[in-house]
């Protein structure tokens, strides 16, 4: 578990795309089942289900790498 921890306190990024990708594919999953989709379309949706998560990861990480919060800055 430790290995586990370590592992996601190293790549948050990764990590985060990884629960997001999980959650969303499994909503997708779920809400498509019935629609009739062939083993093709299910994974090409799947695929780009996966992408987005990684997309929406590295927007919202944008703002990561900056030197000082945005709220401690001192205009003049």
């Amino acid at each position: 578990m430790k290995a586990i921890i370590s592992w996601v306190k190293q790549h948050p990024n990764l990590s985060a795309w990884f629960v997001l990708a999980l959650g969303m594919d499994i909503l997708l999953a779920i809400e498509a089942r019935n629609v009739g989709l062939e083993g093709s379309q299910w994974f090409w949706l799947l695929l780009i289900t996966t992408l987005v998560a990684g997309a929406c990861i590295w927007i919202v990480s944008w703002g990561d790498d900056e030197d000082e919060p945005a709220d401690e800055r001192v205009n003049g």
